[in-house]
């Protein structure tokens, strides 16, 4: 059966729960489900009635196509000045002997090492300290323009940009405003965790407020970049609060179409405050992933970081409403393992992730930053690839 048909055979199945029967109806039309329905989802909806809801809002959407980009990431400083509890990359102003700050200089050693590299972004986000302040930015983003043009620059979260802000007395506007003008292009969407204050205040409640994040998204999207959002979860929080969360990015969506991708992030334990927060299942990310795409109906697309849950995981994730695993992923080493990451050394050379995509009868399709087509691999292949190589060109024989 295809996804329309299996859909279908739910509606009608009568053994089936009449409220979750009601969903796929909703589904089904290509109506939005309510706040209640979400919860609903969570607390009822089985891992294979999901994945036949969110598979059908996946291919409806984007058919079999998979994304991935050809990305680096660029971590200025482990040091910061917050304490999230959950936090297991970042150092305190007061452990600075554990962490680096990098220059400017530094930034853009790492930016000319892929220069002979097909990279289509530099994905920019780490701590937060008060010497990497708005001019240090915007000298930052200026010269990696003048050096490549054509990189696309990802850079920051709303937590980096507050601190920023405040600090250089400008309007989350103004502040976003110059930034665009130097080379800003978009913005990555970290730093979400969880909006519900009953959960933020206790993982996270130093840095910006849910409302802060959420008007910085606003602001971005007013000045017509594209930005991502995320969501950390399998924590201390409850369904409600998952559901709360999204509810707030389908409102803003609504109101500005601004964000591209939404990423459940997957909570980690090891190495920080949290550490003796059990983890949940395999089981449960998939569900987070399907119910994530049944929900946010007005976001195009839904993505896993397949470093941070693994290579199988990313696989399955294809058929529970995911459609874009991210990318290449070099640099990122620190990020991932230091919060106990699936993947403990991430790269994958681009003939790897076409692979892992095609393995389970899925299009790959090498994306830009805004979802623009690079390349397409179906009917592409690779020649035996003699070692690891991050970005690893096809012959197409």
């Amino acid at each position: 059966m295809d996804a329309t048909e299996k859909l279908d055979f739910l509606i009608q199945d009568k053994n089936l729960d009449a409220d979750l029967r009601q969903i796929a109806q909703v589904v089904f039309e290509g109506q939005r489900i309510s706040f209640q329905q979400g919860v609903l989802l969570y607390e009822r909806g089985e891992l294979g009635y999901l994945g036949v809801l969110a598979n059908y809002i996946r291919e409806k959407k984007h058919g079999d196509y998979t994304y991935f980009n050809r990305n680096f990431h660029i971590e200025p400083t482990n040091v910061c000045v917050y304490d999230c509890k959950f936090c297991a990359y970042s150092r305190l102003i007061k452990e600075r002997d554990q962490g680096w700050e990098m220059d400017v200089d530094g930034m853009m050693d790492i930016v000319r090492k892929y220069d002979d590299e097909p990279v289509t972004e530099v994905h920019i986000t780490g701590g937060v300290v008060p010497k990497q302040d708005l001019r240090f930015y915007a000298d930052f983003f200026r010269r990696c323009k003048e050096h490549r043009p054509n990189l696309h620059i990802k850079g920051l979260t709303p937590v980096e940009y507050y601190y920023i802000f405040k600090k250089a007395k400008l309007s989350h506007y103004d502040g976003l405003k110059f930034l665009k003008e130097c080379g800003l292009d978009s913005m990555p969407g970290g730093g979400a965790e969880i909006f519900h204050p009953e959960i933020r205040e206790k993982i996270a409640g130093d840095k910006c407020t849910s409302e802060q994040w959420l008007d910085i998204h606003e602001q971005a999207h007013s000045l017509g970049m594209k930005t991502n959002a995320t969501m950390l979860y399998g924590h201390i929080e409850e369904y409600r609060h998952r559901v709360d969360h999204m509810e707030r990015l389908r409102e803003l969506q609504d109101k500005t179409s601004g964000f591209q991708t939404f990423i459940p992030l997957k909570f980690r334990n090891q190495g920080h405050q949290m550490s003796h927060v059990p983890e949940v299942s395999v089981i449960e990310d998939l569900r987070n992933y399907a119910i994530a795409r049944i929900y946010l109906d007005n976001f195009e697309h839904i993505k896993a970081y397949w470093a941070m849950i693994s290579r199988d995981t990313a696989q399955l994730s294809l058929a529970f409403g995911v459609n874009d695993i991210d990318g290449t992923l070099d640099d990122t080493t620190k990020i991932y393992s230091m919060a106990g990451a699936e993947e403990q050394t991430p790269g994958m050379s681009t003939q790897q992730l076409v692979e892992l995509i095609k393995n389970v009868g899925r299009h790959p399709i090498e994306r830009d930053t805004l979802y623009g087509v690079v390349t397409d691999y179906k009917d592409v292949v690779f020649q035996e690839e003699k070692k690891a190589n991050y970005y690893s060109l096809p012959v197409v024989e």
